[in-house]
């Protein structure tokens, strides 16, 4: 079985090519030229069809069939609100005719258009971007493969232990943090009592910022005080200058 087919039948082949790929979408420029709404980022179903050659019903077809997959990669059915705002930000500025019904709207934006590219089986054009991302990630395999590898280094000081010697050290100097370990692995439960002093704890910390954001802005007053202050003091310095001229 070629690697065209097994991208077309396996999700996880798709799924770590787009992982090695990340986010990179330039294998559909380079089979052929992909338009864009206004907005830069998103086409509609038809100018997804327009673009791998088929009808408008195929691409509706695929993203029924594989709609939480495509849903990840950013596919999205506008309606109500959404479509309006949708409709108003870009729509507005497409010189085109509105592409779908006024109910609904469904946008990609290019990694939802690769995606459909990995699921289209009779596309000519989805052919030529699978083989441009296959090169794209075989191009990245062999460098990841090239690149020299620093292995970590975990000294065992008994032949049992699955630990470090400075996580060794730190348990043997200190058995209570092991059973804490226990219970934060989740090997021991909390006690009711622990729970309750991780709860104060946690509220202890959410007091400390809100007191920590009222000093803060108690500062700020201060200061605006001390300048409101400072203008009243010359306000009245200007008012007593000239009475005191008027006695003499």
């Amino acid at each position: 079985m070629s690697m065209d087919s097994v991208m077309l039948e396996s999700p996880t082949l798709r799924g770590e090519l787009a992982r090695r790929l990340d986010g990179r979408t330039e294998a559909l420029d380079k089979v052929k030229a992909l338009t864009l709404l206004p907005d830069g980022v998103h086409v509609t179903v038809r100018m997804a069809a327009d673009y791998f050659e088929v009808g408008e019903e195929v691409i509706r077809k695929v993203l029924v069939r594989h709609r939480e997959e495509l849903e990840a990669s950013g596919a999205r059915a506008l309606r109500g609100a959404d479509l309006q705002t949708f409709k108003s930000e870009t729509m507005s500025l497409y010189y085109a005719s509105y592409p779908q019904a006024r109910s609904g709207l469904t946008i990609l934006p290019r990694r939802a258009v690769l995606n459909v590219a990995m699921l289209l089986r009779d596309s000519r054009v989805a052919r030529a971007v699978r083989r441009a991302m296959l090169a794209a990630a075989e191009e990245f395999w062999r460098d990841e493969a090239a690149a020299p590898r620093v292995r970590e280094f975990r000294a065992r000081p008994r032949p049992w232990s699955g630990l470090r010697r400075d996580e060794y050290e730190r348990v043997a100097a200190d058995p209570a943090v092991r059973e804490w370990q226990r219970r934060i692995d989740g090997e021991e439960p909390f006690d009711a009592v622990e729970l309750r002093l991780l709860a104060i704890e946690r509220r202890l910390d959410a007091g400390d910022r809100v007191i920590a954001a009222i000093g803060q802005r108690l500062c700020r007053h201060g200061d605006d005080l001390r300048a409101i202050r400072g203008d009243l003091r010359i306000l009245r310095l200007d008012v007593a200058g000239p009475r005191g001229r008027r006695r003499r």
